[in-house]
Parts: C-alpha cells; sequence; structure tokens
C-alpha cells in the first residue's frame, strides 16, 4: 500500500507540467510573430525610399494638370478669382471665418496685384513640375493650390478638391530624387566630386546627417503611404455609396448621367453611347465592382488589369462627362500603385520599340546602362555600396534617402 500511494502521485504530478512547458511556447511564437512585424514595418519605414519614381511622377501629373487648368482659365480669371467674381472677398472672408481657411488672393482688391498673384501661379506649377528646388517649391505649390481653391471653393469642380490633398501630401515626400532638374544637378555634382577625396567630418556631425537622413526616409515613405491610404478610401468609399442607391443597382445610374445637360459636352456622342443599353449596364456594374475591391487587390498582379480598367473608366468620364481635370487627377493618383520597377523598365521598352521601327540607335558605350535604376543613396558612400541590381529583378536599393539639398 505504501508503495502504491508512492507510486500514484507520479502521473498525477507530471500531467500539469504538459500545458505548463506549452504556454510559454506558445506565447514566445507569439511574441516573436509580433517583433518580426513591428520589425518588418520599420524596416519599411527607415531602411530606404519607397516610389521615388512614383512620386515623381504624381510631381510632374499634377504640377503639369494644375498649370494647363491655370491656363485654360487664363480669360475667365476674373470671373472666378479675381475682384471682379460675384464670389467677392467679403463673401470669402465670411466663409473662412467659418471654415478656418484662408488665401493670399484676398489680401488686396487691387487688380495688379491678382495678376501677379497669377502670374506667381503659373511659375509656381511649371517649377514644381519641372523639379527645381523641389523642397521649396513643392511648399509654395501647395499653398498656391490651397489659396486658389479657397478663393472660390464654389466656382470649380470636383478636380480640385483631390489636387488640394495631393498637393499638401507631397510636401512630405522627396518628389525630386528622379526626373527632375534636382536629380540632374545632383548627378553632375556628383560627376564632379568623383575625384576628390571625401571630407573627414567629426563624430557628431556624422550622427546628425545620419539623423537627417533617417528623418527624410521616414517623413517621404509615410507621406507615400498616406497618398495610397487616401487613394484606396477613395475608391473603396466611392464603392459603398454608389450600391446603396438604387440606380446602381439597377443599371441605370450611367444612362441618368449621360442625359444631363450639364454633363453633356458632345450631346450627340454621348446619345450615342445611350443607344447601348446593355452595355452601360455593364459597365456601371463593373465600376462598382471594381471600386469596392481596388483596397483588396493592390498586393498582387492582378492590380495592373484593375488599374487599366480603371484608366478606361476615368477618360470616359473625361470625354463623355466633360470632368477632364477630376479625370487626370484620378489617374496621376493611381501611379502611386505602380513599382520603381515599372518605370524603370518604360525607357527600356521605348528604346526596344524605338530600335524596331529604326528610329533609334544605341550609342557606344550605353548598352551597359540600360534597365537599371539609378541609385537612391546617401552621397559620398564608396561606389561598391550604390551600386544597383537590373530592373528585371529588384529595382529597389537598399540605401537610405539622402537629405535633400534644394
Amino acid at each position: 500500500m505504501g508503495n502504491e500511494q508512492t507510486a500514484r502521485p507520479a502521473p498525477a504530478a507530471a500531467t500539469p507540467h504538459r500545458p505548463a512547458a506549452h504556454e510559454p511556447s506558445l506565447a514566445a511564437t507569439a511574441h516573436r510573430w509580433l517583433l518580426d512585424r513591428i520589425g518588418d514595418l520599420w524596416a519599411l519605414l527607415t531602411d530606404r525610399p519607397i516610389s521615388l519614381y512614383a512620386a515623381s511622377t504624381l510631381r510632374i501629373g499634377y504640377g503639369l494638370l494644375y498649370l494647363v487648368f491655370l491656363l485654360r482659365e487664363f480669360p475667365h480669371r476674373d470671373e472666378i478669382w479675381g475682384p471682379g467674381s460675384p464670389w467677392t472677398p467679403a463673401l470669402a472672408q465670411q466663409l473662412f471665418d467659418q471654415t478656418g481657411w484662408n488665401s493670399f488672393l484676398i489680401l488686396s482688391d487691387s487688380r495688379a496685384y491678382f495678376e501677379l498673384c497669377y502670374v506667381t501661379a503659373l511659375l509656381t506649377s511649371a517649377l514644381f513640375m519641372l523639379g527645381w528646388r523641389t523642397r521649396a517649391t513643392s511648399f509654395l505649390f501647395a499653398v498656391v493650390v490651397a489659396s486658389f481653391h479657397a478663393r472660390s471653393i464654389f466656382m470649380t469642380d470636383g478636380g480640385d478638391n483631390l489636387i488640394l490633398l495631393m498637393a499638401l501630401y507631397l510636401v512630405l515626400t522627396a518628389c525630386g530624387r528622379r526626373w527632375s532638374l534636382d536629380a540632374r544637378r545632383e548627378r553632375l555634382r556628383r560627376a564632379r566630386a568623383d575625384d576628390a577625396p571625401e571630407p573627414v567630418r567629426r563624430p557628431y556631425v556624422r550622427q546628425l546627417l545620419d539623423a537627417r537622413v533617417t528623418l527624410t526616409t521616414v517623413v517621404h515613405n509615410c507621406g507615400i503611404l498616406v497618398i495610397a491610404a487616401q487613394v484606396c478610401f477613395l475608391y473603396g468609399s466611392a464603392g459603398l455609396y454608389k450600391i446603396q442607391g438604387p440606380t446602381w443597382g439597377g443599371g441605370t445610374a450611367l444612362h441618368y448621367a449621360l442625359n444631363l445637360e450639364l454633363f453633356q459636352p458632345w450631346p450627340a456622342l454621348s446619345h450615342l453611347v445611350d443607344d447601348y443599353p446593355m452595355v452601360i449596364a455593364i459597365a456601371g456594374y463593373v465600376t462598382v465592382l471594381l471600386q469596392v475591391a481596388f483596397p483588396f487587390v493592390l498586393f498582387g498582379k492582378l492590380k495592373y488589369p484593375v488599374l487599366t480598367v480603371l484608366l478606361g473608366m476615368h477618360l470616359g468620364i473625361a470625354v463623355l462627362l466633360g470632368l477632364p481635370l477630376f479625370s487626370g487627377a484620378m489617374i496621376i493618383a493611381d501611379a502611386v500603385f505602380l513599382p520603381d520597377r515599372f518605370y524603370a523598365f518604360l525607357p527600356h521598352l521605348w528604346r526596344r520599340a524605338a530600335r524596331r521601327t529604326g528610329m533609334w540607335r544605341p550609342a557606344p558605350g550605353r548598352a551597359a546602362e540600360c534597365g537599371s535604376v539609378p541609385p537612391q543613396g546617401r552621397p559620398g558612400v564608396p561606389d561598391a555600396e550604390q551600386r544597383v541590381a537590373p530592373a528585371r529583378s529588384d529595382t529597389a536599393p537598399t540605401t537610405r534617402l539622402a537629405p535633400d539639398r534644394s
């Protein structure tokens, strides 16, 4: 009996230790997984700048779009924003007191002052598009867009709302690092400094420069992610709003839109399209489906056909409904979802097409440069660290964003 009493507690004592030994392993696995995800997010924000070509595309697109918009409205500038506008500066000031907005256009009623502001807006849009001193011109471009938008908010269409948001977001990004005058100036500076010895800096100066690089990279990446989130929210909310009404569910929404006189730049073309009700219904259903599903297809190859269909949709809106500013703003915003390797492949594709047609022949010694992305690291690092991979494999370098000298 004594032996039995001492033998029985053994399995009972061993049983509670099994879950006790298993629980720490689950907790450790969950903790390790959480730390890995946090590390991946931190690396995404700090290791290297993302979508530099996409940011430059947005800079060129919105700068050109707003420049064309101001030139198109040049004959009507006084009626829209000037002293002769029916929306007087006094009415604008009353609205500013309620909304908190402001505009430098109402600082004076002088005609000369307004013309100076308009010329400044044209010049700022052109310089921002070209990427000259982008850090400064991006801020000035945002001020110009906000001022013109707030001055006569009821006189323009809905496209300038998105342009205003993107102008504010682009201030955070390093949108002058590619396809800009700043990038050209930086390449020339590096070419002149190739033979010069690297200056010796004190440790604290080097640490300050590294901190500046990290801060610039983080701000740029956050700006790109905010732009992408804004576009996803816009498409998703628009799709969810459409499915609440009976017209989109019944496939008749586009029919009513095509028969509105306010949105008929070419009535004959609108009536011609309206003669095919089945095509209109299918286009309406596809529009709602793509807008609702857009945020969920961005992490795979399915986004390329979706972006292509959305491109056709916005072109149709521009032509059939007479909203080119809105369509252009949406088309440019969609470019943020295209990776850098896509933009790096475009010149190679253009050269190959031109070579087949006989329009272009490669210069001697230039063949090795095709299909590569310029270095994205800080200036002054050794050549071995600035070597990049071909565009067909992975065009995103591993260095971080250098401080903007513009």
